[in-house]
């Protein structure tokens, strides 16, 4: 394609896609999600093939023509994946190195050696939390479980005060903190800076972990008092290794990106001279393309190396760690062309016309439109892409503190009542041997929770900030 194509191609993307009034607008949005929702729901639709036929239908009911709306999602699409893909690829190596290496195990195992009694529930949501960091939800639950049902039954732990905790850890980094693929495309979407995300997420996460956690885990473990089911206890991936990672170096490769970040998002409020030597370094190195490359490298040696991988075993948990996250990329890109198209039709603006005339603060707004999309489709991703592209407006002329908290916002939404449309659901179900009532009352009520806490935290932050 020449210069000149792409040219005429991003031209197209940022012209209105329709003229159509606010009326039909407001109409064709929710036709759109009306049929992403009974897509997924209805008919068991990946949510890639959901997405990408719900942006075309976004277009054809806001009376756009066709061409123009193909542009405008494969613009998103292409957008969305050059931004973030990368960096969702290298979080899955990370948290492959991590796993295969046996670095979680070490880590859970230090902690818990150190911790008994009381302290319990505390040292779960502080592994899993660290194990969080750069693992999918899906892969830190697989690696925390057994975990969670070893200590609750060897120390004679109701299973709900020792996993509530940990699954509030998982959820919480999934859905506030980058890199994980939510926050990043929000990010993205929201044209947030990714350092001042990552701080005011940290300071949000922590006092929802801890409420959401350990605390409500007490009331859980009276509402649903079960024993660990000693079918779901899988070998653990470090039992085949004659050796493993030592905590010290397993907890610096994890941290590592998250430091690189701060330190970028520090100096650049404290220097704030472009032209400054200091700032230019940590410009590249605490960017988030280079700082989680280098956690990737180091992780080979203080990960890879040092459980033993040849080169040859390395190469291929590189390899393993791709394949898994094609559906995920797919998602996040054909959201992002969703995003480009609710843009591109001008739903902005209507949004903008919205929130004026109903006095709605951008935060809550955001924070509401996430959590109508996570309870009709399940899917915190979708939630979150989906929320961002339509707030994405109001985020232009924001502060970057603002800005950073309308991503948390809508995070905190894409959390909120997990049930039986959503994946998670059922993986919490069947792995601690609940019915569909006892899942509610734990799994669904936490995550409640962290949605409705973590919102408090964000708009006690954008009073002070």
């Amino acid at each position: 394609m020449t210069s000149l194509s792409v040219e005429m191609l991003a031209a197209d993307a940022v012209e209105p896609i329709t003229s159509a009034g606010n009326a039909q607008l407001g109409i064709a949005v929710l036709a759109g999600i009306a049929v992403i929702v009974l897509l997924i729901t209805k008919l068991k639709m990946h949510a890639f093939l959901a997405l990408t036929i719900g942006s075309l239908a976004l277009g054809s009911f806001a009376g756009a023509n066709p061409a123009k709306t193909i542009t405008s999602f494969t613009a998103g699409l292409g957008s969305t994946v050059a931004g973030v893909g990368v960096l969702i690829a290298l979080g899955a190596v990370l948290g492959k190195l991590l796993a295969d290496s046996g670095g979680a195990d070490q880590i859970v195992d230090t902690i818990l050696a150190k911790a008994s009694g009381r302290a319990m529930p505390w040292a779960m949501v502080l592994i899993a939390s660290i194990i969080g960091l750069p693992l999918f939800f899906e892969v830190g639950i697989v690696l925390m479980i057994p975990v969670v049902l070893l200590v609750a039954k060897r120390g004679n732990y109701s299973l709900m005060r020792i996993g509530i905790p940990a699954l509030a850890g998982l959820s919480v980094m999934h859905g506030l903190i980058p890199p994980h693929p939510g926050p990043l495309v929000a990010i993205d979407a929201l044209g947030a800076n990714l350092g001042v995300t990552l701080a005011l997420g940290v300071l949000v996460a922590v006092p929802t972990v801890i409420i959401a956690g350990p605390v409500f885990s007490r009331y859980a473990a009276r509402w649903v008092d079960i024993e660990a089911p000693e079918k779901m206890i899988p070998q653990r991936p470090s039992e085949e290794l004659d050796r493993r990672p030592s905590f010290g170096a397993t907890l610096a490769t994890i941290l590592l990106p998250v430091v690189l970040m701060l330190v970028k998002a520090l100096v650049d409020i404290v220097v704030d001279d472009p032209e400054n030597n200091v700032q230019r370094v940590t410009d590249v190195v605490g960017s988030p393309l280079i700082a989680l490359l280098t956690a990737v490298i180091v992780g080979m040696f203080t990960l890879g190396r040092a459980a033993g991988f040849t080169k040859g075993r390395l190469s291929s948990t590189v390899e393993k760690s791709l394949a898994p996250i094609a559906g995920i990329l797919l998602i996040v890109g054909a959201g992002g062309g969703f995003k480009q198209t609710l843009i591109d039709a001008g739903v902005g603006q209507m949004i903008l016309d919205f929130s004026e005339n109903w006095s709605i603060p951008a935060l809550l707004l955001g924070w509401l439109i996430a959590v109508a999309i996570r309870l009709a489709t399940g899917s915190a991703t979708v939630a979150t892409i989906s929320a961002a592209g339509l707030v994405a407006p109001l985020a232009a002329d924001m502060s970057t503190s603002h800005a950073a908290l309308l991503v948390l916002a809508v995070g905190a939404g894409s959390l909120f009542f997990s049930h039986v449309n959503d994946a998670g659901f059922w993986l919490v179900k069947e792995y601690f041997g609940m019915d569909v009532p006892q899942t509610i009352k734990t799994w669904s009520v936490m995550e409640t929770i962290i949605s409705v806490v973590s919102l408090g935290f964000i708009l006690l932050l954008s009073l002070v900030l």
